[in-house]
């Protein structure tokens, strides 16, 4: 039977990204973020307005996509509650989030150059998409004040792990993807480690710590 429920938040689950942005100061900024989407050589970004990484992006005009493997769970969550942005708001204090200046330091990840933009890629995600910005959308409602951020993939490098041997094609039993699902994180679906993400934002139904973790 269904029944009409008020759902507060819709996050049913997608691929986690690392997002590489190059800060004002010239250096690479790291955020993760799972509202992302593909069509042929397209891809649109749904990320919070006051980020420093929509700023990134919309000042500078490009990035990178670095998709995230599940066996990169760990290091992903270490950027959970980081910002890039040493202006934090009084929500994001509330939630947990502190000022890290040195992302790719803080989640021990390897940076790598790119090749056509500025950010550096992570060496660790087998699938690493270099774009530029070609378009942005407001989102603004009642609960929602964010932006869709539309870029196109300039450049893919895809590790030959996860590549069908002869083909430009990824294997898609070999790619495990990062799903983050109601702010907690799968890989091939499974539950993996508890979410900092999930406990700042109180979420119910999260995975909790194991007594011997």
């Amino acid at each position: 039977m269904h029944r009409v429920v008020p759902l507060k938040v819709h996050y049913y689950g997608t691929p986690v990204v690392l997002v590489s942005s190059t800060n004002p100061d010239g250096t690479t900024n790291l955020a993760p973020m799972s509202s992302a989407w593909w069509l042929g050589q397209n891809a649109m970004l749904g990320l919070g307005a006051s980020s420093r990484t929509t700023h990134n992006l919309l000042r500078t005009g490009e990035g990178v996509l670095n998709l995230a493997p599940a066996d990169l769970v760990d290091h992903v969550d270490r950027l959970a509650l980081l910002t890039g942005s040493p202006d934090l708001s009084p929500h994001k204090r509330e939630t947990g989030y502190r000022y890290e200046p040195r992302k790719f330091e803080a989640a021990g990840l390897t940076r790598q150059r790119s090749e056509l933009v500025a950010p550096e890629r992570v060496a660790e995600c087998p699938i690493q998409l270099e774009c530029r910005v070609t378009g942005h959308y407001p989102i603004d409602s009642a609960s929602t004040t964010a932006q869709a951020i539309h870029v196109e993939v300039l450049r893919a490098h895809v590790a030959d792990s996860v590549r069908l041997p002869g083909s430009d094609h990824i294997d898609p039993q070999a790619w495990d993807p990062l799903i983050m699902k109601f702010c907690d994180y799968f890989g091939d679906g499974r539950p993996l480690v508890p979410s900092r993400l999930a406990a700042g934002w109180r979420m119910p139904g999260r995975l909790e710590e194991s007594p011997t973790a």
